[in-house]
């Protein structure tokens, strides 16, 4: 089968007759069947999908098809999707079938896309490398020894193995631009509010965003102004018009870009991945743009103030699986404290009890002030310093993640799992988009990731300039599996 390097080659084959919705969706079940080993779908909707495709092929012949018509797409284990599983990955939910459809799916299936499968990810969107998985964790397809990255693992590796066109997943650190980076394929986060979050099972709800997983920035542009948009169901979200990104990719201009002196001198950072960085900035320099780095000496702060809020949302959000009214119940007979107990010890993983706990401690009684209210301002102080670099830059450049891709079992250490995300919590304390770029590859064989980050609500400015810089960057081998 043809793996499509950009929606619009699988338009152009469907209205030149070289292929069917059938056909497409057939290649696409013969691919995720013969790569099971990646363990990237939970569920694959084979028949519903084949049946979907019949309908849209009478359409496209009719000339009544939708926008995505032809597009084939996974969504994360996370994102309700109307009687189908949804179990968040999660032992708590085995089972459990929503009796509504979150509203980007709604949107997706509203345009003539095919949903072709749930895609696996860390419990509960809580994880960077995709170990954390009820459903055994996701292989990468550049090297099935290396994590995919998490907690939109499944969603990566999917896009990345052509097993799928694009996918969704979510963003609450970096979730869709961490595997993105280690999958090497484009991860969006759009801006807070920009995208409904009605439907997404809940982790931190002021930090969660649904984003785009893809292999081209024309089809994140394209799935963004279909998603996007205000929604009655989520008052979070924004009321502010959508743009038609995919036609104002075509754009250019020159560009004021901020490089951030710290994340491109943080101890730990890959000498090729700076390389790509420090490449970038010269080829962008030489082209007229100004480039300038600049301090922002809060770096160190935000993984902390990160998990200390993302923790007590956490914890607030994931109270309500006591096993008596919602979630799984243990078998034993005990009391109400017993059964509470035991039914979350025996569904939650290790890493979600161990952010729940952290999260209840920081909203203690006598810890509240120290930990809590104190992020918290940190938090508004990130906002605000971010704020401040846009009003003379147009956009922020940035590694993505401090290394490739790294083997399973690697980071033992919470901590170090946690410092992962140095480059990509920044986007979701302030709130404002960000994407990961395919950048070229390693020299250990796996895919670079670099970050864009623009203001709020300026998702235009944040995929032009990512489409220009392709022209600069090295190109990522396709995966081979």
């Amino acid at each position: 089968m043809n793996i499509y390097s950009s929606f619009q080659d699988v338009k152009t084959a469907l209205q030149q007759e070289h292929l069917s919705c059938s056909a497409l969706v057939s290649g696409y079940l013969q691919r995720i069947e013969s790569n099971k080993k990646l363990n990237a779908f939970i569920e694959v909707f084979a028949e519903e999908a084949k049946q979907q495709a019949i309908l849209i092929d009478k359409k496209i012949n009719a000339g009544t098809a939708g926008r995505l018509a032809g597009m084939i797409i996974g969504i994360k284990d996370n994102i309700s999707y109307k009687n189908h599983r949804t179990e968040a990955a999660s032992g708590m939910l085995n089972g459990y079938e929503p009796i509504y459809s979150a509203t980007v799916v709604e949107r997706l299936i509203a345009e003539d896309a095919i949903i072709i499968g749930r895609l696996n990810c860390d419990e509960f969107a809580m994880g960077g490398s995709n170990e954390n998985s009820a459903f055994g964790p996701v292989l990468n397809p550049y090297d099935l020894s290396k994590v995919p990255g998490g907690s939109s693992g499944g969603s990566a590796a999917a896009v990345a193995a052509g097993l799928c066109h694009a996918a969704l997943g979510s963003d609450t650190g970096g979730s869709v631009r961490q595997p993105g980076a280690f999958c090497g394929v484009f991860g969006l986060k759009p801006t807070y509010g920009r995208v409904s979050r009605h439907g997404l099972i809940a982790f931190a709800s002021s930090f969660d965003q649904i984003g785009i997983l893809s292999r081209s920035v024309e089809d994140a542009a394209l799935l963004l102004e279909i998603i996007a948009g205000k929604d009655i169901h989520d008052s979070t979200t924004s009321s502010l018009p959508v743009s038609p990104y995919s036609e104002d990719l075509l754009k250019e201009k020159k560009y004021k870009v901020a490089v951030i002196r710290q994340c491109k001198e943080t101890a730990g950072l890959d000498v090729e991945i700076k390389e790509s960085l420090n490449n970038l900035m010269v080829q962008l320099s030489d082209a007229g743009h100004t480039i300038e780095v600049i301090e922002f000496p809060l770096l160190d702060k935000m993984v902390p103030a990160y998990y200390v809020l993302t923790t007590a949302e956490a914890s607030s959000n994931l109270s309500r699986y006591s096993g008596l009214l919602f979630g799984h119940r243990t078998k034993e007979k005990k009391g109400l404290e017993e059964t509470i107990s035991i039914s979350r010890n025996e569904g939650f993983g290790k890493e979600v009890k161990r952010r729940m706990l952290l999260g209840t401690f920081v909203l203690s009684s006598g810890y509240y002030d120290a930990y809590y209210e104190k992020a918290q301002r940190v938090r508004r102080k990130i906002a605000d310093e971010t704020s401040n670099i846009f009003k003379n830059y147009d956009v922020i450049l940035s590694p993505t993640t401090p290394s490739t891709a790294f083997s399973f079992g690697a980071k033992k250490d919470p901590v170090a799992m946690y410092l992962e995300d140095i480059f990509t919590v920044h986007a979701n304390l302030s709130g404002v988009p960000a994407i990961n770029v395919p950048a070229g590859m390693h020299s250990n064989g796996m895919p670079i990731g670099l970050q864009v980050m623009a203001n709020k609500f300026n998702e235009v400015t944040l995929l032009q300039f990512t489409k220009y810089i392709l022209k600069l960057t090295k190109p990522v081998v396709p995966a081979t599996v």
